[in-house]
């Protein structure tokens, strides 16, 4: 009788357009298809979405690494990959994760190429297609880089067409190019008839030097044009999304600093003259530059502004519509941090053009540093959380035993009983042992609650800076209102303090606390948590059901 397998897939898709597309769900109905045909057990399948599988190290591919470090708990027999080359085109890479396979006798099938790693002509020729995959990438890049290196020397432009032109191709229903100019224009790009009107009045109205980058923006929103984002970009929820976004004063500066409009085009770095129509004059292009220098305070006859610090830089969010907010210290010294007060990319905040001040908040943000405490019995609550006690016993005890066998080993190198060679070899392998046998969740989160034990002690001594990191290593964001009651009302901890926030409790005649329970459904929603304060608040409802729709 045949024995049953338990396998595995990894599929992988390396862009974010294969993402959104088919290629994960072939993969997957491809592995669902063989498990069938050989009565193999489907046990798991591992997901790798926008990673490429050309790197130089396991680490920097987070799921693949997982994969290789589930393979000692015993739990899968084989791992089934549509192509090689979906598993690694690093041949260093595709060999130390074929050795760890090996390690623990897992075999490894790739559908295509029909190759099973268990059997000696397969690691053979496992070994000689990792090596021609990772030729042919390195070969493709090479091609697509002299290609690149081509077009920049025609004048052709690289990348994506900037505003006020397009291109003179389009492609039809079923991909094929086709020209919707009657003669291509040189460089295959030219002026675009609705939007060169307004691209031309961005750099006459800025020059003038009367208007600022944010009203600009405001003037291109309100005439209906939108900017031609093609890249998957994180909204207030932090869900990627593309198309088409709302100018801002970012984007605006980017079409003012392009010098594509005055018939350049930039490659590696360098300036070459573009085989396109220019937009502008050259003259004026350099009187805009002139005046965003003298605008920005960065004017070739004037030093730099010093870089001013601020506690809760990168982290402060709206609470009403979730983005980013400014800091910014006024002409008479005065710190806020403040909502955009004219467009963003998305429709505008209700809470436009609020402000508050630093210290306000920032006094908030120490209060609440102060009031966290952990109980003794804090990790046994945490393991409860994650629910992971029975599993970190296990790992625990097998790293006890691997540690006896090292100790073992020494004595016996000691005596002269094992060799040189055999001793290194041993040693290498325990220690990989050692190092697979981790629970990542339970590390993270031990070495999480550490850090807030000692973070009172920690705080007092930092300086303002030091203080900024402490909280960029905590917190992913600090959602502020704005609007009405002017204080921290929300908190979102990085994934491994998230169980450290739940069993946390507030300290007594604490003026600010946490609620321990994550408010709202769906992926950011259940990681934040309330902040209240002593005189106590309601929510409004636009922040309710902002956040309930997390």
């Amino acid at each position: 009788m045949t024995e049953c397998k338990r396998a595995v897939a990894y599929v992988r898709v390396s862009s974010a357009s294969q993402v959104e597309g088919y290629s994960l769900d072939a993969q997957e109905r491809l592995f669902t298809e063989l498990c069938k045909n050989r009565d193999w057990q489907s046990v798991r399948i591992y997901r790798e979405e926008g990673k490429s599988a050309h790197v130089d190290s396991i680490h920097k591919r987070p799921v693949f690494r997982k994969l290789l470090e589930d393979a000692a708990k015993d739990e899968f027999d084989v791992v089934v990959v549509h192509t090689l080359d979906r598993w690694s085109r690093n041949l260093t890479v595709t060999l130390e994760s074929l050795k760890i396979l090996g390690r623990y006798g897992i075999g490894l099938v790739s559908i295509v190429e029909n190759l099973d790693y268990s059997k000696p002509d397969g690691i053979l020729f496992t070994q000689m297609l990792g090596a021609f995959a990772q030729y042919f990438s390195e070969a493709l890049s090479t091609h697509v880089r002299k290609g690149l290196d081509q077009r920049a020397y025609e004048g052709k432009h690289n990348g994506c067409i900037p505003f006020g032109y397009e291109s003179c191709w389009e492609l039809g229903e079923k991909g094929e190019k086709k020209r919707h100019c009657l003669v291509e224009h040189q460089g295959g790009i030219h002026i675009h008839p609705i939007e060169r009107q307004a691209a031309e009045g961005l750099f006459r109205r800025y020059s003038v030097g009367t208007t600022t980058l944010s009203q600009l923006a405001a003037w291109l929103n309100e005439q209906g044009f939108r900017t031609r984002n093609t890249k998957n970009l994180p909204d207030a929820n932090g869900n990627l999304v593309s198309g088409p976004r709302l100018f801002t004063s970012s984007s605006v500066r980017n079409i003012l600093h392009n010098p594509f409009y005055a018939g350049q085009i930039t490659h590696r770095g360098k300036l070459m003259p573009g085989a396109h129509e220019a937009l502008i004059s050259q003259e004026l292009f350099d009187l805009v530059q002139l005046t965003l220098r003298k605008n920005s305070g960065r004017s070739e006859t004037l030093k730099a502004l010093p870089e001013r610090e601020y506690l809760l830089k990168g982290l402060a969010r709206c609470a009403y519509c979730g983005m980013p907010m400014w800091a910014q210290t006024y002409h008479n010294g005065g710190r806020y941090y403040r909502e955009h007060r004219a467009s963003r990319s998305i429709e505008q905040c209700v809470a436009h053009g609020g402000t508050i001040p630093c210290e306000v908040v920032d006094r908030q943000m120490i209060e609440l540093v102060s009031a966290i405490e952990l109980k003794e019995s804090w990790l046994e609550e945490v393991l409860s959380v994650i629910s992971l006690k029975d599993e970190v016993d296990r790992v625990t005890k097998e790293r006890e035993q691997v540690n006896i066998k090292l100790k073992r080993m020494a004595k016996a190198y000691i005596d002269g009983l094992i060799s040189d060679d055999e001793y290194n070899r041993q040693k290498k392998v325990y220690g990989l042992a050692l190092e697979s046998l981790v629970v990542s969740d339970y590390n993270a989160s031990e070495e999480a609650g550490k850090l807030i034990m000692n973070l009172l002690s920690l705080w007092d001594k930092a300086t303002l800076s030091e203080q900024r990191k402490l909280l960029l290593t905590m917190l992913d964001a600090v959602y502020i209102d704005f609007k009405k009651s002017k204080s921290i009302i929300a908190v979102k901890p990085k994934p491994p303090f998230k169980p450290i926030f739940q069993v946390a409790v507030s300290k007594k005649d604490s003026k600010i606390r946490i609620l321990n329970e994550p408010f709202g459904k769906g992926p950011i929603g259940s990681s934040l948590f309330l902040v209240e304060t002593g005189e106590g608040w309601t929510l409004p409802e636009t922040m309710v059901m902002g956040f309930a729709g997390c």
